[in-house]
This record gives C-alpha cells, structure tokens and sequence, in this order.
C-alpha cells in the first residue's frame, strides 16, 4: 500500500474519494492527524497530513516517529513525502518540482530513531541514499510524461524551523553542498529507512530562501503560501498518475 505524507499547503486530498478516517495510537504517541483512507482509480491510500488539518502543528513538534510507525503498522510499503522548500540554488525556479537525491540534517533536539535500547533494539541502518531510487524514478518519469516543470536531484537542507533562516545560514547550506531548504524531511527519512519503507520525495519550491534572487532583501510570507497553495495541483496531478501507474 502506498502512503501520501502531505505538508504545507496539502492537508486534503478533496479530489480523491474518501472512504473512512481512522484514529490510530503507537507505542510513541498519537500522529498528526486521523489517518484518512483514500480512493483514486481504483487504489488505495492512505492520507497523513504532516502538521494536522487544518494545519498547526510546527515542524519541531511533529510526531515523525508515530507517524511513519502508524504507516508501517498498518500496511504501507512505499511513501511519497510532500514537503514545500525554498530553493538555495538561484536555477531552481519557485514553481518547480524538486525531487531530491540527497539530504542534510541540520536538525535537533528530535526524536529521531525508534532505537530506544529498551524496547526497540539497536538499529544501524544504510542512509547513503536517503530516498528511495525507484521510487524516485516513478516520481521522475510521471513528472516527464506530465511535462511538469520538475527538477531531477538536489539536496535537501533539513532545518529546525518554525522560523526562516537568516542569509548567513542559507550561505553556509549552498557551501555544504544544498540547493533546497525546508524544515521536515528528518527524522522522517531516517525513520522511514529504519522501518524499511520506501520513501521518496516531492519538494514544490515555494520562494528563493534568504538573501537569494527574489528574497534579496528578505521573504514575503503570504507570497510563500500563497505560492505554496498554488502549486498544489501540480502536485496532486503527479500523484494521482503515479499511484494509478505504480499501484497496479
């Protein structure tokens, strides 16, 4: 079964057909949200919204480890993450699809692995490529065959939030070698990796970050959303044709 983890500006899928919502409790707590089941040609999903519906939770308090552990219980074998970002290279258009190949974390003080040493036992797992490559292939090729403006790889910049970072960070991020920023993407790979689940990203790219083309002289936040918004059927697009190809 394949699950859709959605961010900002996607907490509904309205164009799929509801079927039912479920509570769901984990040995780490609730999830963000009721896990929302869905119908979209003839396969099922599972809906998770990322920060609630309507949206509230921020970043830093996201339950991630009840989140990907509510999946897994109940069947996903694959994720698609949709996570909105700002783009750290000055090519990278808002308006573009990112579909990252790598990631940083910048994160901290998160829960950030199920290995407790008390009732989940130590788990060293391969993160040397964070998402999943065929699934990010099916992502890749229905973009193409969508003729989306998508961009194929980059580097996710994964940050405490909930504020924007200053220039200086966005600064010292392209140094490391990023080109997209947001603030959600770990732990979340990581513990779907512990899990082994397939996961794989979709980064809508909502602004420049800071002191970068357009946000030279700082960010507009109702730009950001509104841009955040906007872009969301894109988005849904490329979902429902991926999950119609690769669900069957």
């Amino acid at each position: 079964m394949i699950a859709v983890i959605g961010g900002s500006g996607l907490s509904n899928m309205s164009e799929w057909i509801l079927e039912k919502s479920e509570p769901v409790m984990t040995p780490f707590g609730k999830p963000s949200h009721e896990l929302m089941f869905f119908k979209t040609s003839g396969v099922d999903v599972i809906f998770l919204p990322r920060h609630g519906d309507p949206h509230h939770i921020p970043p830093h308090q996201i339950n991630y480890r009840a989140n990907i552990w509510a999946l897994k219980s109940l069947g996903v074998k694959q994720i698609i993450s949709v996570a909105t970002v700002g783009s750290i290279d000055s090519s990278i258009e808002p308006g573009a699809l990112v579909i990252p190949n790598q990631i940083i974390d910048y994160t901290y003080g998160r829960e950030h692995t199920f290995s407790d040493g008390i009732n989940n036992p130590l788990n060293h797992v391969d993160f040397t490529y964070p998402y999943d490559r065929i699934l990010r292939k099916f992502l890749i090729d229905t973009s193409k065959k969508l003729n989306l403006n998508y961009v194929e790889g980059g580097c996710y910049a994964a940050v405490q939030g909930p504020r924007l970072e200053s220039s200086a960070e966005i600064n010292r991020y392209e140094r490391d070698g990023a080109t997209i920023v947001g603030m959600t993407g770990m732990p979340e790979a990581g513990l779907a990796r512990e899990l082994d689940l397939a996961y794989a990203a979709i980064c809508p790219v909502a602004n420049h970050a800071a002191g970068i083309g357009q946000s030279k002289e700082g960010l507009n936040l109702e730009t950001i959303n509104k841009n955040s918004k906007g872009m969301m059927l894109a988005v849904t697009n490329l979902l429902s044709e991926l999950i119609n190809s690769y669900g069957h």
